[in-house]
């Protein structure tokens, strides 16, 4: 048995074998986008309870507060519409801050009427 790799090194490169070195840097950066394109599209389409946190405490809302909110927000199903939405929406239809609107949420209020909200939103 022999330990000698057979190298297809020339049968693979045939495709590339006549293309300048500017053609080269262009097909690899073609190729790259669309590895890092599905990648992009996963990020833009969904979301986790840590990003969710992340964007409530750039809204100004505290850690612990920043969990209350997600966790209920993952409780009633509107992950997908994002924490720091739940709470903008809130606020918009309650003519409230949204620091106001967020603190309603941690202390248990108006879940039933963001729900109807979202529902309403489809």
């Amino acid at each position: 048995m022999s330990n000698k790799r057979e190298d297809n090194y020339e049968e693979r490169r045939a495709h590339l074998k006549d293309l300048s070195d500017a053609q080269l840097k262009d097909l690899f950066w073609e190729l790259g986008e669309k590895m890092v394109e599905p990648l992009l599209k996963l990020g833009y389409e969904h979301t986790t309870p840590s990003i969710e946190r992340s964007v409530l405490l750039r809204m100004g809302f505290s850690s612990t507060e920043a969990m209350t909110i997600v966790t209920e927000v993952l409780a009633r199903g509107l992950i997908g519409k994002g924490a720091g939405h739940v709470v903008y929406k809130l606020s918009q239809e309650k003519g409230m801050s949204i620091r106001e609107a967020g603190v309603a949420l941690c202390e248990g209020q108006h879940w039933d009427e963001v729900v109807q909200l979202f529902k309403e939103a489809k």
